[in-house]
C-alpha cells in the first residue's frame, strides 16, 4: 500500500488509473507480478483506503469514551472534529486533562487575570481583602521574579486556574457539556519545570481509578510523542501502566492522535475521519478558546513557528487532499487515527 501510494503521488495519477508502464518504469513490476496485473494492485489498495474512511454514521455509538487529553489543550487541537461527532452520536465522553499546563502560561496573562480580579474587587463584587493580598503575593513575585525561576504556589494555581478555565470553554465549543471535564493534575508535571519527575505510582493510581470509575469502552491517546517536552510521552507511559495493572478488568479500544506536532501518514492510519467546512471551523474556534497559547505558545516547537490552529487547519485540509489526488471521494478536511 505504501510503494503504490509513492507511485500515484510520482506520477501525479489516481492510483486507478496506475499503468503496467508506471510500475516498469518504476522498477515495481515484482509487485504487479505478485498480483497479477497492474489493475489487481490499484484494486486492492483502493478498497483499503476507502474502507479507512469513517464517517459519523461509523463511529461509535452509545458508547463510554474517554480522551486522555496531555495538555489542556491537545484534546481540541487533535481530536476537535471526531470529538463533535462522538458528542452528537449520544456518546459518554470524559475528556480527562492529565497535566495542568501551567508552565506553558505567560506572566502577562497572570497580571491580566489579576488585574480582572482587582477590579471585580473594587467594585464589591468579591472579597476585596482576599484579592488584595493574592494580588499583593503575585505582584510582588512576578516584579522580582528570574528567568527560568519556579513560580511560587499561588502564581501555579493561577496558570492552572487560567488553562482549566479554556479547556472548558473549548470543550463546550464542540458541543460537551463542561461537566465531561476532569483534571488529573498527575504529580509528575507538578515541578514547576520544563523538567518533569519520571512517571511514578501516584500518577498511574490517578489514571486508573478513572479508567475503574468509567470502565471506557473506547480511550483515545495521544501517540504525537514529538512534543517538545516529553508530556506526551509520560502521559501515555502511565496510561499504558495503568491498563496493564486493570488487564481483564478494563480492556478498551485504544485510538491513537496526532495533530499538534505531527499527523499519522495515510498508509499508517486505521481510520480517517471526514470533517466538514462547518466541523473544521468549529474545531479552530475550540483552538481559539486556549487564548494563553495563542499567537506565541511559549513551546511552538523548534521546526514549526506557525500556531497551532494553522497547523490543524494545514493537516486537516492536506490529508483529505491527499485522499482526493489519490483518486478517492473528495472531502473538506480529514483527522487521522491509529488502533493501537
Amino acid at each position: 500500500m505504501r510503494a503504490v501510494i509513492w507511485l500515484s503521488q510520482q506520477t501525479g495519477k489516481a492510483i486507478l488509473k496506475l499503468t503496467q508502464r508506471d510500475y516498469a518504469d518504476a522498477r515495481m513490476s515484482s509487485l504487479v507480478a505478485k498480483f497479477g496485473s497492474p489493475g489487481e494492485v490499484n484494486g486492492k489498495v483502493f478498497n483499503i483506503l476507502g474502507a479507512k474512511i469513517r464517517g459519523k454514521s461509523k463511529l461509535p455509538i452509545g458508547r463510554k469514551i474517554i480522551c486522555f487529553s496531555p495538555h489542556p489543550d491537545d484534546d481540541v487541537i487533535s481530536m476537535g472534529g471526531i470529538l463533535r461527532k462522538v458528542t452528537e452520536n449520544d456518546n459518554d465522553v470524559t475528556v480527562a486533562y492529565m497535566t495542568s499546563g501551567n508552565i506553558a502560561v505567560f506572566d502577562h496573562d497572570v497580571r491580566r487575570y489579576v488585574d480582572f480580579l482587582e477590579r471585580l474587587s473594587t467594585e464589591g463584587r468579591i472579597d476585596r481583602e482576599k484579592v488584595a493580598d493574592l494580588a499583593a503575593k503575585a505582584h510582588d513575585w512576578l516584579d522580582r521574579k528570574h528567568p527560568g525561576e519556579v513560580d511560587i504556589p499561588e502564581i501555579q494555581d493561577i496558570k492552572r486556574i487560567i488553562r482549566e478555565s479554556e479547556a472548558v470553554a473549548g470543550i463546550e465549543t464542540v458541543g460537551l457539556a463542561r461537566s465531561a471535564a476532569r483534571f488529573l493534575n498527575l504529580p509528575f508535571y507538578q515541578t514547576g519545570k520544563v523538567r518533569k519527575d519520571p512517571v511514578g505510582p501516584a500518577d498511574v493510581a490517578i489514571v486508573r481509578a478513572l479508567l475503574e470509575e468509567i470502565q471506557p469502552d473506547l480511550i483515545f491517546v495521544a501517540g504525537d510523542l514529538s512534543d517538545p517536552h516529553g508530556t506526551h510521552r509520560m502521559c501515555k507511559e502511565a496510561i499504558d501502566l495503568a491498563l496493564l495493572e486493570l488487564r481483564g478488568k478494563v480492556q478498551p479500544e485504544i485510538w491513537l492522535y496526532r495533530g499538534a506536532w505531527q499527523e499519522w501518514a495515510i498508509h499508517e492510519a486505521t481510520w480517517l475521519v471526514p470533517l466538514s467546512q462547518e466541523e473544521l471551523r468549529l474545531k479552530i474556534q475550540a483552538i481559539f478558546k486556549h487564548q494563553s497559547q495563542k499567537d506565541s505558545a511559549p513551546f511552538p516547537g523548534g521546526y514549526d513557528e506557525r500556531e497551532f490552529w494553522q497547523r490543524v487547519e494545514a493537516r486537516n485540509k492536506g490529508t483529505a487532499a491527499e485522499l482526493d489526488r489519490l483518486g478517492l471521494a473528495e472531502y473538506f478536511a480529514m483527522e487521522a487515527y491509529v488502533v493501537e
